[in-house]
């Protein structure tokens, strides 16, 4: 079984997980409560499934991009119990688990195929979000950055493209994009339910983190000027 921890937002979520699926999770959707929720999940999710942390495959951690305070603490608190239990630590790319917990649903909500492009946007304030591009096979078409959003970004992909924007920093890009085929779903939020794939991916490949030197995916820097490299679809 892994563990995997979600604190990359303003949401605070914890999943238990073997290869069937998720066994359990719970999640708080309140602002800023990971320091007091994160550990007493863990410990109400592993008592109920009568495991210790030493009986675990892996931990996982939302590694970011998000917030810098949501990170700092479920990146710590992942350290600290792979560190004392003796097992591996799993870093996962916040927008991966997004497109994780997107995909399944994109077809029937929005009418998507196998040409459309996925964006996870995350809230970097103003108008700066952190995001990266998926196609719909899960290939990263554009790797994650932080970008200020204005009426030209996306410009470059073809309207015959159907986009989906979706996380908590889409809602304030829906007046700001021109892409014409485009899909806005400021309703999603992350879960660490959708870190499952992904954490036996990279289980079963053997990348893991050095749980000493590991740090989150801190991106803090802003492009403003217009993206000259084009995405190729």
């Amino acid at each position: 079984m892994i563990l995997c921890l979600e604190t990359a937002t303003t949401v605070c979520s914890v999943a238990l997980c073997d290869r069937a699926g998720i066994i359990s999770v719970m999640e708080s959707h309140e602002n800023k409560s990971h320091a007091t929720q994160l550990t007493l999940y863990i410990e109400e999710l592993l008592g109920k499934a009568n495991i210790r942390p030493e009986e675990l495959e892996a931990v996982a951690v939302s590694k970011g991009p998000g917030s810098y305070t949501g990170l700092r603490i479920g990146v710590s608190v992942a350290k600290g119990l792979a560190y004392g239990a003796s097992v591996p630590l799993i870093g996962i790319d916040t927008t991966r688990s997004m497109f994780n917990g997107m995909i399944s649903k994109a077809d029937e909500k929005y009418g998507t195929d196998s040409s459309s492009l996925f964006c996870p946007m995350i809230d970097a304030k103003r108008m700066e979000v952190y995001y990266s591009l998926f196609d719909a096979g899960g290939k990263v078409v554009k790797p994650v950055s932080a970008e200020t959003i204005n009426e030209r970004s996306f410009n470059e992909i073809p309207e015959s493209v159907k986009m989906v924007f979706f996380g908590d920093g889409a809602g304030k890009c829906f007046n700001i994009i021109n892409h014409k085929n485009s899909a806005f779903d400021n309703e999603f939020l992350v879960s660490a339910a959708f870190m499952f794939k992904t954490a036996f991916e990279e289980f079963d490949a053997g990348r893991f983190e050095n749980v000493a030197y590991f740090e989150p995916f801190y991106l803090k820097d802003f492009v403003t000027t217009i993206q000259r490299k084009n995405i190729v679809v």
